[in-house]
């Protein structure tokens, strides 16, 4: 059978490369980026998938597609995502466990299709079997097949996901919360464990975190000490002589148990500090500390 994807998204060599390469691999059709009008094309194309083409989408892009899925769910088609790295990892930080089939780029066109076809063949649901095997081998069901029951019942425990993570997105009593650390690894651990609670921004050094703080607005930073271009004192240093960022509230993440380097520390006045590994109940009890304090 021929599936029917429906592309959308910034990502436009992309989406020449699906309608120049593979329209006779799949039925294919593009959508813009509104919620409404992706959803009158799921209606009317009743896609086997919808796939995000990613090109430095926005946050606002990232809630849009957090809201679809639920949609997407419903109507039981799957939600694709292609992007580099760094669009993949952006999108996957606003938006945990949206996606059913993540790509990284850099992709040829040949593997892509083999990639989605691999997963629709492997995921699509009882409706879309072959009606047209004999009497013996149906009743003998793939491993692919679900009953309605079970399909009904994922897609009833994914919306009741989603619909959560919405209302904690969109939120208006949500903190935003600066990282500072030079450690890609670090990063991640610290976004996934207070997405839920907080919105959270990153910066893997003190530059990029002043650049930041230029012309947005934080209402707690987590602060590295160690860092290689500019030790996390320094940075707070900055953020203290500053008129627009001398009042945040700043906690150090340091793996330095010196006794010595610690008092440094604390002569800057921070809010609290707390050594690596970071504990995870102690992190939400200081920053709870803090913001409410």
């Amino acid at each position: 059978m021929k599936y029917k994807i429906l592309l959308a998204g910034k990502a436009s060599s992309i989406i020449d490369d699906f309608f120049q390469r593979l329209t006779d691999s799949f039925e294919i059709m593009t959508t813009s980026l509104w919620h409404d009008d992706i959803l009158r094309h799921v209606k009317y194309f009743q896609p086997h998938m919808f796939l995000f083409c990613m090109y430095n989408e926005s946050r606002e892009d990232f809630n849009r597609m957090l809201s679809l899925k639920y949609q997407l769910v419903k109507s039981r088609v799957y939600f694709g995502l292609i992007g580099s790295q760094t669009d993949v990892t952006d999108f996957e930080r606003a938006a945990v466990n949206v996606a059913d089939l993540t790509m990284v780029k850099p992709l040829t066109i040949d593997v892509i299709q083999k990639r989605i076809q691999k997963f629709l063949e492997a995921h699509r649901p009882m409706d879309t079997q072959d009606t047209n095997t004999d009497s013996a081998a149906a009743a003998q069901p793939d491993s692919f097949t679900v009953s309605s029951n079970a399909v009904a019942a994922a897609a009833a425990k994914t919306a009741s996901n989603i619909t959560a993570e919405i209302a904690a997105l969109t939120s208006p009593q949500r903190k935003h919360i600066l990282v500072v650390d030079d450690d890609p690894r670090m990063l991640k651990m610290l976004k996934e464990q207070l997405h839920h609670d907080y919105d959270v921004g990153t910066a893997v050094n003190g530059k990029i975190a002043m650049k930041f703080l230029e012309s947005k607005h934080t209402d707690l930073i987590l602060l590295d000490y160690e860092m290689p271009d500019e030790k996390g004192p320094d940075v707070l240093e900055k953020i203290r002589a500053n008129r627009s960022t001398k009042d945040v509230p700043v906690i150090f993440l340091t793996g330095v148990t010196e006794r010595e380097k610690i008092q440094k520390a604390l002569v800057l006045q921070p809010q609290g500090y707390l050594l690596k590994p970071i504990n995870h109940d102690r992190l939400i009890e200081t920053i709870t500390k803090v913001l409410e304090g």
